[in-house]
């Protein structure tokens, strides 16, 4: 069409989103954050390790089910993802929780997503023997590492004067995004040999919505336990960022991995409906979880203040 999606998305609209994150994020804000690896390590093994190996053994269970496929497959992408750039972040600073960390561990699994989910997406769709490594790896580096490198060599230049007249960099890539996704359903929807019943698409919503709520409460349940040595903040920080999935680097990532295939739209459908359902399952639970941060470090506070001697 007029838009010319191969070239306008592939390439320039990506590149778009990574030199406005460069622009945007603080680096500053991440040095702060980087001597806590204790929790950058519970964060990026449960993302990039236990989440998509749990995902692709309760794929295992559905693949006796009558569930379309390659919804299925899609499930497993959505497991592959890395941790988004902002939505993690936002909650976790609307909780009050840790917005360092949370900042550290979305551009830091960004960067591990680059080389660690086109991997993961090979081992466990199974379909290397036909994937040309070499210029995968060249054209994410093209289009995510060059452009946020980019972006953050001119923010050294222009900081004072992001910082006064603070560009709206949330919309526009949101706007980018939305160009993004709207091209990608078209793809699906355009699709005649589509075959997306209604029944694998409710199932697959009430499996996304399911595994999130799962992994929030495995996550708090492992950053909450005596010996964790995590303070309320961090385990905010833990189950925003180890449970949410990163569409904006996800679907660029999938257009390339898996460019040219057939069922493409397909597969993407899941991370589609995943990245809604995390920002609105997460909107929902703030106050439920502010709740809790304020009265777990109430007690902390009191159990450390040193008693007073009664006197006689």
């Amino acid at each position: 069409g007029p838009l010319k999606p191969e070239i306008t998305i592939t390439y320039i609209a990506v590149s778009a989103i990574f030199f406005n994150s460069g622009l945007s994020l603080k680096t500053e804000e991440l040095t702060s954050a980087l001597m806590h690896v204790k929790l950058h390590l519970f964060v990026q093994i449960f993302t990039l390790v236990f989440f998509p190996t749990a995902i692709w053994l309760f794929l295992q269970l559905l693949s006796i089910t009558p569930i379309n496929e390659w919804l299925l497959k899609g499930l497993q992408t959505v497991g592959c993802m890395p941790p988004p750039v902002s939505s993690a972040v936002i909650l976790t600073k609307a909780v009050g929780g840790n917005e360092a960390a949370a900042i550290f561990n979305s551009a830091f699994g960004s960067f591990l997503g680059i080389v660690i989910t086109p991997l993961l997406l090979l081992l466990f769709l199974g379909s290397s023997s036909s994937v040309p490594f070499t210029s995968i790896f060249s054209q994410l580096f093209m289009t995510v590492v060059v452009p946020l490198i980019i972006g953050q060599i001119v923010r050294r230049y222009i900081k004072d004067w992001l910082e006064r007249k603070k560009p709206p960099f949330g919309a526009i890539s949101s706007c980018v995004l939305l160009m993004i996704i709207y091209t990608t359903f078209c793809d699906t929807f355009a699709n005649p040999n589509i075959d997306l019943d209604k029944f694998s698409l409710i199932i697959i919503v009430f499996i996304i919505f399911s595994v999130q709520m799962s992994f929030m409460f495995l996550t708090f349940l492992f950053s909450t336990r005596n010996n964790s040595s995590f303070t309320p903040a961090d385990t905010v920080a833990i189950i925003f960022c180890s449970t949410h999935k990163s569409l904006t680097l996800g679907i660029p990532m999938l257009k390339i991995v898996f460019a040219g295939y057939e069922h493409l739209s397909l597969i993407s459908v899941p991370l589609l409906i995943y990245h809604p359902a995390q920002i609105l399952l997460g909107s929902l639970l703030v106050p439920t979880i502010k709740s809790w941060m304020v009265s777990r470090q109430k007690a902390l506070k009191l159990t450390r203040q040193p008693k007073t001697p009664v006197k006689v």
